[in-house]
């Protein structure tokens, strides 16, 4: 039996490498399909090098796109792949288009579908992957939480009982995985960064597709970076309107290419705090016990608020907060429930104990 799982943008990788390794340890045949949503070394092929991924068994280099392009490309290639190889599940991981469309083109082919990180709402539909979130989750038949909230959501949805399994959080494991690995100091030397710096990395619509918030948010950083000096990987989103808005040019705003996870992960752990609009930072830096301002509404990560470090910022309260964090005046942090590294190797028991009851022999 083949198990096929659905990678493709840089967020899914640390998820699924402990997946896949918990797997392989139990003798699972597996196949790895990478999409190819993101395709740039940094953002890609660097974390197959870094977390001992296997190499993908295909790549099928979509590339970049409208999320309507990117999907329906998606689609065809991944269609074909699972024609061809007839897996008896294909696993997903996360909220990115590749996610979405591996699950809607299984479920058309009827094969069965498993979501690693189901039932994470920020119930804002603004966001292209809440609507990933709500679709992926609604036609899978095995459902991986990472946390008690999601169960709720997925609850209220009407998801069977059965489908949702509390597992802890794969991502967690590969940073767990990863401590001894991390080389702050050099990480530091090698931007010419001073001991004391901030991180951010900021790429969500919200933030940098409108002109007028892309503009307030380039301002906003140059009013941080008077405060500290902050590193900030530019994402291939975003770039050109944040450059040509002058993000760089305050001396004390590092921009920076999109670095591979050790390097990044690293600057992270040695970091005053971090401003940010993602969603997988919020959880390391809960984990890391670094100061987290999450420069968004709402998050899908509520958990990161009540035990980690993470704290919701708007542009009218993100220098008062920088002020707070930069003094380390900041409540301490626990590990979510089951964010211990074995997350994985649950994942792995539930895929192969549901395997055996449907197919016994």
């Amino acid at each position: 039996m083949t198990l096929l799982h659905v990678t493709g943008a840089r967020p899914n990788f640390p998820k699924a490498a402990p997946v896949i390794a918990a797997l392989d340890a139990a003798g699972a045949r597996q196949r790895l399909v990478h999409t190819g949503q993101h395709y740039d070394d940094r953002m890609s092929e660097i974390f197959f090098r870094e977390l001992n991924l296997p190499r993908p068994d295909i790549n099928l280099g979509v590339g970049s796109g409208s999320h309507a392009q990117q999907t329906a490309a998606l689609m065809v290639g991944l269609e074909r792949e699972f024609l061809e190889t007839r897996p008896q599940l294909v696993i997903v991981y996360g909220d990115v288009n590749s996610t979405l469309a591996a699950a809607v083109t299984a479920a058309k082919l009827g094969l069965p579908v498993a979501h690693v990180e189901a039932g994470l709402r920020s119930f804002d539909l603004s966001m292209p992957e809440e609507i990933n979130r709500i679709v992926t989750d609604r036609l899978s038949d095995l459902l991986f939480c990472t946390s008690a909230d999601a169960i709720a959501h997925l609850a209220h949805e009407g998801v069977e009982e059965q489908r949702i399994h509390l597992v802890g959080n794969p991502m967690i494991d590969t940073l767990l995985a990863n401590l001894d690995r991390l080389d702050v100091e050099r990480a530091r030397d090698a931007l010419g960064l001073p001991k004391r710096y901030l991180v951010a990395t900021l790429h969500r619509p919200g933030n940098v597709d409108d002109p007028e918030a892309a503009e307030a948010l380039v301002a906003l950083m140059h009013a941080a970076a008077a405060r500290a000096d902050i590193v900030l990987p530019l994402h291939p989103r975003g770039r050109a309107v944040l450059e040509a808005l002058g993000i760089a040019d305050h001396p004390r705003i590092h921009v920076v290419e999109p670095l591979g996870y050790l390097e990044f992960i690293s600057l992270v752990r040695g970091s005053v705090a971090v401003i940010t609009d993602s969603g997988g930072v919020q959880e390391e830096t809960t984990i890391l016990g670094v100061a987290c301002l999450t420069l968004r509404p709402n998050t899908e990560r509520p958990i990161t608020i009540t035990h980690g470090t993470n704290r919701l910022a708007s542009p009218d309260t993100l220098l008062d907060l920088l002020d707070l964090a930069l003094t380390g005046e900041t409540d301490g942090t626990k590990a979510p429930p089951l964010w211990d590294g074995r997350a994985g190797q649950r994942i792995a028991g539930v895929i192969l104990d549901w395997l055996d009851d449907r197919d016994p022999a």
